[in-house]
């Protein structure tokens, strides 16, 4: 395997070498600390258990029949209000 010759100011090294562990070359604590970025971001993302997606569904269903009934009464007021003012 090649290597590479890189250049870093002082601040970008002592933060790479604060990162580097004992008997690891630099090369090393490169590769580790940079290798849950080459992963996708998005995976995982999706992958709820049977139990936490229902919770979580029961929830938002809860919030937006909570949030229609809401609606509908400040609607009701507002057309009582309206009525009442003729």
């Amino acid at each position: 395997m090649g290597t590479k010759t890189i250049g870093l100011d002082d601040e970008a090294y002592e933060r790479l070498k604060a990162q580097k562990r004992e008997g690891e070359s630099f090369s090393d604590t490169v590769k580790r600390i940079t290798e849950t970025v080459t992963r996708d971001w998005r995976e995982g993302f999706g992958r709820l258990d049977d139990e936490t997606a229902d919770r979580i569904a029961a929830a938002v269903a809860e919030s937006r029949e909570s949030t229609g009934r809401g609606l509908a009464d400040r609607q009701r007021r507002a057309l009582e209000a309206m009525t009442d003012e003729e």
